[in-house]
């Protein structure tokens, strides 16, 4: 990797967790996505359980969007194939850039675990206002898999070229 392509940027996080059946008690995969933050030192700023319903995710969204100093929103679950995932639905309409690898590697990379069950898989990232926002499944095999071989690893270069 070339270093001048990375600046060194302030990260700060938010993260949401779209369920019906979790929260902030039982929710292993936000813990999962907080701590490995952490590790990075990486302050998350917000955080929320958010029920399956496009209108509440784009809402949190763009509250999480509005925090000062968040340039990195990760909102796991609601990405498969289910009646009730929605959370591409409410959240593709608001990038202003869609970052296509993400998900085409998130997916390849999850092939490894799970095998072609990673087809179900809808995950995405974009750019809104220079903010990176990625969408990921909810499972914690797959945060940790996004987080630690995608996310954190490119979260910088990611924000410098979503600042020029």
């Amino acid at each position: 990797m070339d270093p001048t392509h990375i600046q060194p940027i302030s990260i700060m996080a938010a993260v949401l967790t779209i369920s019906t059946s979790r929260n902030e008690g039982n929710d292993k995969s936000g813990a999962i996505i907080r701590d490995l933050f952490a590790r990075e030192n990486i302050p998350v700023s917000a955080y929320k359980v958010v029920p399956d319903d496009k209108r509440s995710i784009q809402y949190e969204l763009l509250q999480a969007l509005a925090i000062d100093g968040v340039n990195c929103i990760i909102i796991n679950g609601g990405t498969g194939i289910t009646h009730d995932d929605c959370t591409i639905e409410a959240v593709e309409p608001l990038l202003h850039k869609r970052i296509e690898g993400f998900g085409e590697l998130f997916r390849a990379l999850s092939h490894a675990d799970i095998g072609t069950r990673s087809l179900l898989s809808r995950a995405t990232a974009g750019i809104i206002d220079q903010k990176a926002v990625f969408c990921i499944p909810g499972s914690t095999g797959a945060v940790s898999l996004a987080m630690e071989a995608i996310i954190l690893p490119e979260i910088r270069h990611i924000l410098t070229h979503a600042r020029s």
